[in-house]
This record gives C-alpha cells, sequence and structure tokens, in this order.
C-alpha cells in the first residue's frame, strides 16, 4: 500500500480509511495509532466515544506541510481500523454505568433495592478488558521497532498503552494537558474512571514525574496528592500560569520551566478540556479558561528544543462535533510530528 512515488501531498486527501488520506499500511508505518472509543465512565457530556471518527473524517481536511516538520507526514502514520466491538461494549456499559451515577447523585447506597454493585463489578471488568486489549497492542507494535499513539475516547483511555510504555522505558514522564487533574481514587466507584487515570498512572513505578497544565477545575483530595506526592507530581494551575503571564513573564520563560521538570523520556497525554473551550467546546467536561492551541503548540516545541523524547502520546475527550474533530486531528498531526522530530 506504500505507494509514495505516487503520492502528492499537496493533492486532495484521500477517503482511504487512513488518518489524513495517508498512503501508508501497518507494515509500512512508523506510527501507528490506535482508537480507543471508550467513555463507559462519563459523568458530564457524552459523546466521547466517536472523537476518533471524528478526527478520522476532519483528518482528510487538513493541509499535510507542517512548519515544525515539513516532511513529517514520510515516517508514514498509519490509524488501525476503529474497533466496532469496543463501540457495541461502550455502548452497552455505558446505559449501566448511567445507573450507578444517577443512583449515587440521588444519594443512595448502591447496595439498596435494586443492589447495583454487581453492575459495578462488571463495568470495572469490562474496563480492564479494554485496557487488556490496548497494552496487549501497544507493545505488540512497540516490540517491532515502531512509535504508538491513542486516541480517546474519554481520558481512561490510554491506561494499558502507559503500562505497555513501562515495559519498554524504566523511568518516565507525563506532560498532562487538562482542566482537571484526574487524580481521583476510583471516582464514583469506578475503577477505571476518566476522572482517576492519573492516580491510576501514579501506580505505574516506572513513571517518575507527572507535570500537569492548565488544571482549573480541581478536588481537595487532589490538591492534597499533589502537595504530598514530594515533588513527582507538579501542577501549573491555569490561574498561576495567567498570573504569571500577566506579571510580565514570557510563555516560553513558563514552557522552560514546566519542562525541567521532565526526564529525558516524555509522554504527552493531551485531554482537550486542557483548551479554552472554544476550541473543542462538545469535550465531555467543558471548563472556561485553558490554553490556546498554539500555547500548547509552543510548549512541545520547547520541549522537543530542549533534546527530551517525546515517547509516545495520546489525546482524549474530543467531542462528537465536526469542528471538535477538526481541532483534534490538528493536535494529533502536530504531535505526531514532533514525535517524530525528537527522536
Amino acid at each position: 500500500m506504500n505507494q509514495l512515488q505516487d503520492y502528492n501531498p499537496s493533492g486532495v486527501g484521500e477517503i482511504n480509511g487512513n488518518l489524513l488520506g495517508l498512503p501508508f499500511d501497518y507494515e509500512s508505518a512508523n506510527l501507528i495509532v490506535f482508537a480507543v472509543p471508550w467513555e463507559v465512565t462519563v459523568s458530564y457530556g457524552a459523546g466521547t466515544a466517536n472523537g476518533p471518527q471524528r478526527i478520522l473524517d476532519a483528518s482528510i481536511q487538513l493541509d499535510l506541510f507542517d512548519f515544525d516538520n515539513p516532511d513529517g507526514w514520510k515516517q508514514g502514520i498509519f490509524l488501525v481500523e476503529i474497533p466496532q466491538d469496543i463501540v457495541e461494549k461502550n455502548n452497552y456499559y455505558r446505559d449501566l454505568a448511567a445507573k450507578i451515577i444517577e443512583r449515587l447523585a440521588q444519594g443512595k447506597e448502591l447496595t439498596d433495592t435494586p443492589d447495583l454493585t454487581p453492575v459495578l463489578t462488571e463495568i470495572n471488568q469490562a474496563s480492564q478488558q479494554v485496557n487488556q486489549w490496548l497494552f496487549t497492542q501497544c507493545q505488540k507494535a512497540i516490540n517491532q521497532g515502531k512509535r504508538v499513539a491513542v486516541i480517546g475516547g474519554d481520558h481512561s483511555s490510554p491506561l494499558g498503552y502507559f503500562q505497555a510504555l513501562a515495559t519498554q522505558y524504566p523511568d518516565f514522564g507525563i506532560l498532562h494537558i487538562d482542566a482537571h487533574a484526574d487524580l481521583r481514587d476510583a471516582y464514583e466507584g469506578f475503577e477505571f474512571s476518566h476522572a482517576s487515570i492519573m492516580f491510576n498512572a501514579m501506580k505505574i513505578p516506572q513513571i517518575s514525574k507527572l507535570v500537569q497544565v492548565g488544571l482549573r477545575d480541581i478536588c481537595h483530595d487532589e490538591v492534597e496528592i499533589i502537595d504530598e506526592s514530594n515533588g513527582r507530581v507538579v501542577a501549573y494551575y491555569d490561574q498561576a500560569i495567567k498570573q504569571k503571564l500577566y506579571s510580565g513573564q514570557t510563555w516560553i520563560d513558563v514552557c522552560q520551566e514546566m519542562i525541567s521538570h521532565l526526564p529525558e523520556y516524555v509522554h504527552i497525554s493531551f485531554d482537550v478540556d486542557g483548551l479554552d473551550p472554544k476550541l473543542c467546546p462538545n469535550t465531555g467536561t467543558p471548563v472556561p479558561g485553558g490554553l490556546e492551541l498554539e500555547q500548547s503548540f509552543c510548549l512541545f516545541r520547547e520541549l522537543v528544543k530542549s533534546g527530551k523524547k517525546i515517547i509516545g502520546f495520546d489525546v482524549c475527550e474530543v467531542g462528537d462535533a465536526e469542528w471538535d474533530g477538526n481541532v483534534g486531528a490538528r493536535i494529533v498531526y502536530k504531535l505526531s510530528n514532533l514525535m517524530n522530530l525528537s527522536q
């Protein structure tokens, strides 16, 4: 399928089932992208399970010239087909989870009649199976010398990928863009909740550092976890970032300070609700404030300039709408090119 000699990067994007209409398959691509259409535990707005499809649909409209890495597309990028069995499981378990969320919102116990604790157990097992599936797929690709990226679903999606990276890298950090810290322990009883992804990531000993950028909707317990982490978790709250900028610090200086906390190998975990909500208004839990798109790209650029290596990335919480897909596709392509550059 790799017909590069006949491929015109300035031509019309082909609808061939691959991201950006690129002419690569699993064998010829160096970057393999997995879609995880999963949002079983979402507690506010639904639709992010369709994020991967929205990103794929929008990606055909993007021009391929990238200012940071004009030939970045040549690395070979391939999106593995969106798994329909996970889409179906997501829809089934999403309905079950809604009953649990509703029960808790009413201030009632799960053990009240009818007893919902078996339902919770079933949902946690289903989430674990998705994590295991992703772990296996990512490890297989990494063992073949390929780089990997993940498109969620909600932010619980990349856990299996983090675990696969941990088998390859004894020490790596996560640069986490988000409005939320996601450090809740089994939020609403869901062990693999979207609000618990970084709590679960911190159970992986190989992840030595978590630098969180853009946080602005956070609970007391999460602040306590950050404050008591002995520097393993470093938070850049949105209001503190803005205060630095309003007082005359440059964004580049702030970026360099953030990057100074990270080890040599870095995974970027990008929840689009870390951005100003005008960019992805249909994300699961939008919060006023946040980063501009170019601000986040500038941060990643500075990471590459620092000589640190981007070993992977995930993009999560893209909403089920055309504009959100457009912005999501641009983030995926930019991170693909910057990861390629950082090697």
